[in-house]
């Protein structure tokens, strides 16, 4: 058994979380660069916490330019277990709403700017993604979600587009009706897959803010309709993450799903080949094989 440690990667409209008791923003340095800013640290319910503003506060970061890697290393550095990604996103399915969550469980990554692993020359590592997110994450979102009304979808694709623009229609109608995604977004990779790279548990929570362009009804996608969805959406989500500390327990056993243990057969370059330079930059995310 292990203590358990939630961090909270909050997207659009949320920037914090309510009633920490100890609340302290603490800097994280790296060997991957600055995080995208402080990390608002302590206890919810006698487990402890750990909330990254992904954007930065005042939101300075556009997608592509949110430091994923720094982001990652530092919750692990700060002892993380399980980390919850709470983000905008658009909705390809009439049935998943504006205001609706969506537990998103598979991604397509179609993000091309961004540096997407720890590894690299000097130590060459493949971890399986077939199985991006954390089931038992998925399960307690799921329970605190309709704990607190909020209308949730089990399952989903998320389509993680590079941006900042939104999509083309004829993008759109391909993602929805040829590649079968079910939501859309710009920020889950290369997030997800650095999360495994590090064995942390990850669950993605898709706050629904608008039909994408798709929708005959809708038309193309608003900023001023998303962002007042947005500031609904974050409210239900700081219910959402209050209830997670009694869900997931102080007490934290061996992910089922193998989670905490995806480096074990993933790493190939052999130890006397290995870059000692990059060595010392895997120390907190790799610590445990290395």
């Amino acid at each position: 058994m292990t203590q358990t440690k939630i961090a909270v990667i909050g997207g659009s409209g949320l920037y914090e979380i309510d009633g920490l008791k100890d609340a302290d923003w603490v800097t994280v340095e790296t060997p991957w660069g600055a995080p995208s800013d402080a990390i608002l640290t302590g206890t919810l319910d006698g487990v402890e916490m750990a909330f990254l503003p992904r954007h930065g506060r005042g939101h300075v970061h556009s997608p592509s330019t949110v430091p994923y890697r720094a982001n990652i290393d530092a919750l692990k550095r700060l002892g993380c277990t399980d980390v919850i990604s709470v983000s905008a996103c658009g909705s390809f399915r009439e049935e998943m709403a504006p205001g609706d969550f969506v537990i998103v469980d598979q991604f397509i990554d179609r993000t091309f700017a961004r540096e997407k692993s720890f590894f690299g020359t000097g130590c060459v590592a493949h971890v399986s993604v077939a199985h991006p997110t954390c089931p038992r994450l998925g399960d307690a979102c799921e329970t605190a979600a309709k704990a607190s009304g909020i209308n949730v979808h089990r399952g989903g694709t998320y389509l993680a587009m590079e941006g900042p623009q939104f999509s083309t229609l004829a993008e759109s109608k391909m993602y929805r009706e040829s590649w079968g995604a079910d939501v859309i977004g710009m920020t889950n990779m290369p997030e997800a897959k650095l999360a495994r790279e590090a064995e942390l548990c990850y669950a993605s929570v898709a706050m629904i803010t608008d039909y994408d362009s798709w929708h005959p009804d809708h038309g193309e996608v608003d900023v001023t309709a998303i962002i007042a969805t947005l500031m609904g959406n974050a409210d239900k989500a700081r219910n959402l993450i209050a209830g997670l500390p009694k869900l997931l327990g102080e007490d934290r056993a061996a992910c089922p799903h193998g989670c905490d243990r995806a480096l074990e057969f993933a790493i190939m370059t052999q130890p006397d080949a290995r870059d000692p330079a990059l060595m010392a930059k895997l120390d907190a995310v790799a610590g445990r094989m290395l």
